[in-house]
C-alpha cells in the first residue's frame, strides 16, 4: 500500500444506524482537524435509518462508502483505509466526540515518537467516568483468567497514571490512530473478527511488528454501545465468539490441558450473558423494567436562545427541564456552579450548548468530579438537536 499523498491525517468511522450520533461526530472531528491537510470516510453498514442520505448534503467533503451488505466493522475499515492516503489513519467510533485539540496533539505525538505505530486516548463515559478500556493490557491466558474472577488490574493496566503517557498493549477500536508506515508492515484489521477483538488482534501485531502502543490522556465522550446495542443477544453472540478467535489464532499452539478449559470459561459467560439477556426479556415483557424507571430531569445551560429553544422542546416531550443562561466565560465550571438547583435525587442530563462552550471544556466540565447522577448531553444550533446517550430529542 504505497503513499505518495502529503495529506496528514485519514479519518475512518463505519456506521450502523446512529445518524444522529455520527453527526456530533463528524462536526467535531471538522472543527478538530480544521487546517490539517485531512480526509474523512464514512464506511455505511446498509443502515436502515437513512444516514447516508441524511448526512451526505450536511457534509459534502466527507466521502461516503454504502455496503449494501452489513460486512462488520473490520472489513467497513478496512475498505475506506485502502482509499485513504494519509500518514496517519484515525478509525473512530460514530458514537463518539472528541476535544478540538485530541487529533492534532495525537498527532504531535506520533510525529515525536517513531516508534510509536499507534495511540489512543483517555475515554469517558457519559456520566464523566474514566473508561478503564482506555488502556489494556493483552488477554494473555493468566490476564484472561484473572480478568473472569474479577481482578481487573492488569487487564485495563490500571497500575499506570491515568494523567501521563505510556505505552500499553491494547488501543480501543473506539479511538485508534496508527502509523501507516505500521499498517504497511503488518497488514490491516483481521476480517475474522465479524466486530470486537479486531482491535487486540491489530494492536498485537503492531507490537510483534516491532512498534510500541501508547494511551494518551486527551479526552474523548464515548456513549459506548449505542452502534452496538450491547443488550442484544447478537452482541453477545459476536463479542464471546471474538474472544475465542483470538485465543485459538494465538494461543491454540498450546497443550489441550490449557486450551480446553479456558474455551470452555468463554463459553461459561457467553451463557451467563445470554441467561442475563433472557432473564431481562422477561422482565420486559412483563413491563417490569417500566415500573422502576429511575425518575430523570433536564437541565440546560447556554445561551438565551438555545435555553428557551430546548425548554420548549422539552415541554413538546413531556420532560421535567430547568434552564440556566451561561457560556465558558461566565460560568467556566459549568453545572458544578449549580449544586442548589440540581436535585442529587435523580438522574440530571445537563445538555450544554456547543456554541457556548468548546467540546474540549465541555468534556473538562464532566470530567472534573463524575457523579452517578450526572449525564452530560449537548446542543447544536447547527442540528437543533438535544443528544444524550439515552435520548435524541428534534
Amino acid at each position: 500500500m504505497e503513499n505518495n499523498s502529503k495529506t496528514k491525517i485519514s479519518v475512518i468511522i463505519v456506521n450502523y444506524n446512529v445518524k444522529y450520533y455520527l453527526e456530533q461526530c463528524l462536526y467535531t472531528v471538522m472543527k478538530a482537524t480544521n487546517g490539517m491537510k485531512r480526509e474523512i470516510f464514512v464506511f455505511d453498514n446498509n443502515s436502515s435509518d437513512g444516514s447516508v442520505e441524511y448526512l451526505k448534503l450536511r457534509y459534502p467533503l466527507v466521502t461516503f462508502i454504502s455496503s449494501i451488505h452489513n460486512v462488520g466493522f473490520a472489513r467497513g475499515n478496512n475498505t475506506a483505509i485502502r482509499q485513504s492516503t494519509g500518514e496517519y489513519v484515525l478509525l473512530l467510533n460514530p458514537d463518539t466526540f472528541i476535544g478540538e485539540n485530541v487529533i492534532s496533539d495525537a498527532i504531535d505525538f506520533l510525529d515525536a515518537h517513531p516508534d510509536a505505530g499507534s495511540c489512543g486516548v483517555m475515554m469517558h463515559s457519559a456520566d464523566g467516568k474514566f473508561a478503564p478500556e482506555s488502556r489494556r493490557g493483552l488477554p494473555t491466558i493468566m490476564t484472561s483468567f484473572l480478568k473472569m474472577i474479577g481482578k481487573t488490574e492488569r487487564y485495563y493496566m490500571s497500575y499506570l497514571p491515568k494523567d501521563e503517557p505510556s505505552q500499553i498493549d491494547v488501543v480501543s477500536g473506539a479511538f485508534f490512530m496508527a502509523r501507516r508506515e505500521a499498517l504497511d508492515k503488518v497488514g490491516l484489521l483481521d476480517t475474522e473478527y465479524f466486530m470486537y477483538g479486531e482491535d487486540i488482534d491489530l494492536s498485537y501485531r503492531i507490537r510483534k511488528g516491532g512498534y510500541n502502543n501508547y494511551y494518551l490522556p486527551l479526552k474523548i465522550l464515548h456513549y459506548k454501545g449505542e452502534s452496538t446495542q450491547k443488550t442484544s443477544f447478537r452482541y453477545v453472540h459476536v463479542f464471546y465468539k471474538a474472544m475465542l478467535i483470538f485465543f485459538r489464532k494465538y494461543y491454540g499452539h498450546l497443550s489441550f490441558i490449557v486450551t480446553i478449559p479456558v474455551q470452555l470459561a468463554i463459553l461459561f459467560k457467553a451463557m451467563i450473558a445470554y441467561v442475563y439477556l433472557q432473564c431481562r426479556g422477561l422482565k420486559k415483557q412483563l413491563g417490569l423494567l417500566d415500573m422502576v424507571r429511575e425518575e430523570s430531569e433536564y437541565l440546560f445551560i447556554g445561551s438565551d436562545e438555545m435555553t428557551e429553544t430546548c425548554i420548549n422542546k422539552a415541554k413538546e416531550k413531556g420532560l421535567r427541564a430547568k434552564a440556566v443562561v451561561g457560556n465558558d466565560c461566565t460560568m467556566p465550571n459549568g453545572h458544578h456552579e449549580l449544586s442548589d438547583i440540581i436535585d442529587p435525587s435523580i438522574k440530571t442530563f445537563v445538555v450544554y450548548d456547543t456554541g457556548s462552550y468548546s467540546y474540549r471544556h465541555i468534556l473538562d466540565i464532566m470530567t472534573k468530579s463524575p457523579s452517578d447522577k450526572i449525564r452530560l448531553g449537548t446542543y447544536s444550533n447547527k442540528t437543533e438537536l438535544i443528544i444524550t446517550e439515552e435520548h435524541v430529542i428534534s
